[in-house]
Parts: structure tokens; C-alpha cells; sequence
């Protein structure tokens, strides 16, 4: 597996950083608990619920190319076995087992909250900590009515690594998704988003040194 280097570290770090809006946690009427390969996200909703950040939530998740061999059972279905282990009661979760992205995560959630007769006015996104800002930017695009908060465990890049790792699919993941909100507006999918030029220069050259898996085909 690739080793970055002390550049790439400084460039990822920025961009970790920009995809992170640092939103004050204040209590919400409901969370949406985002799917991915990460399920430290199930244990810190998990956290935030005890915490009384919110009353009910939506775990959101199907079964995705990238994360099936992880989670053969669907994400929202192996998160949800998460959250319960961690004391969350199961009468306050809900499920959406069909979402194979973002904006399904955002669009057919809210659909399982409706049916639930559940309305909320705002709504914490749980998610990975890089998957911050692209969250942010589709919930008020396709859920326009909703004021969204965002939040991640509290980590660095280099804590973060240590958990999920290796560093360079962090970083292709990272690139990925900062691609995805800068394009997406374009497609309808997500308002757009400031970049700033630091962050826009640290994207390029880790794009340039090749960190670009994650990226959206031509």
C-alpha cells in the first residue's frame, strides 16, 4: 500500500479539515445516521443520543458496492446492531435499508420519516467526518424545509487512519468526495460550497500525486 508522504499528509489534512464544518452540537429534532464503511458512525450517534441531541433517529444504508463484503446485510442493517449494543432503545430507530448514496440517504429517509409521522424541523447528519460538508450540501438541496447540523467523532486525520486506515484509500476517499462537491451543483444534487484556495491547492496536488480512485469517471 502507498506511503505518503510528509506533503501529502499537510495537503490531506487541509482537505480533512475543509470537509469538517465544525457545527455547534445543539440539540435537533432528529438525526439522520449516514451509511459508509465506517461503523464508528452507528457508535457515535449512539453517543449523541444518551447525550439527548436528539429523540429518534433514521439509520440510512443498503448494501453498496464498497461496502458489502464489510456489511453483507445492508450498512443500515449492521449500524443499527451497533447502536443497540451501545443502549440505544430499538423503538427509537428507523430504518432505511435501500440508499446506495448520498442523496437516496437524504431523499428516502425522509420518506421513512414521513411514514412514521415524524416532520422534523432540524436535523443532525451523522456521518463520517470527510463526509461532512457533502451531507450538508444534499440535505439542502433535496430536503430543502429541514435545517441540517452536521457532526463526526471528534477525531484527527492521523487518529482516524489508525482506525479505518490504510491512509491512501482515506485520502482517495477524501478527494472523492470534495470532487462530488464541487461538481454536484452543477448536476442538481447539492448546493454549492465555498472552497477556499488552500483547500483547492491541497486538492490539486494530491490529485496530481495520483489520489484518485474515489474520483467520478469522465
Amino acid at each position: 500500500m502507498r506511503e505518503l508522504t510528509a506533503q501529502d499528509w499537510a495537503d490531506a489534512e487541509v482537505v480533512w479539515d475543509y470537509h469538517q464544518l465544525h457545527h455547534e452540537l445543539v440539540p435537533c429534532s432528529a438525526a439522520l445516521v449516514l451509511g459508509g464503511n465506517d461503523i464508528g458512525v452507528a457508535s457515535f450517534a449512539a453517543e449523541l443520543y444518551h447525550r439527548s441531541v436528539f429523540p429518534v433517529m433514521v439509520i440510512s444504508g443498503g448494501k453498496a458496492p464498497g461496502t458489502e463484503k464489510l456489511f453483507p446485510r445492508g450498512e443500515a442493517e449492521h449500524f443499527r446492531e451497533v447502536a443497540l449494543d451501545c443502549g440505544v432503545p430499538g423503538e427509537v430507530i428507523l430504518l432505511e435499508p435501500n440508499a446506495r448514496n448520498t442523496g437516496e440517504n437524504i431523499i428516502l429517509s425522509r420518506e421513512v420519516f414521513a411514514a412514521a409521522g415524524i416532520q422534523p424541523t432540524s436535523l443532525l447528519l451523522v456521518a463520517m467526518p470527510y463526509m461532512e460538508r457533502r451531507a450538508y450540501a444534499t440535505c439542502r438541496r433535496q430536503w430543502p424545509e429541514v435545517d441540517p447540523r452536521c457532526a463526526s467523532a471528534p477525531v484527527t486525520l492521523r487518529e482516524y487512519v489508525k482506525t479505518i486506515g490504510p491512509a491512501a484509500e482515506v485520502v482517495d476517499m477524501m478527494i472523492g468526495d470534495m470532487e462530488r462537491v464541487m461538481r454536484y451543483p452543477d448536476l442538481g444534487f447539492a448546493i454549492a460550497q465555498d472552497v477556499p484556495e488552500p483547500a483547492l491547492e491541497a486538492y490539486s496536488r494530491l490529485v496530481e500525486r495520483g489520489f484518485t480512485s474515489r474520483m467520478l469517471k469522465a
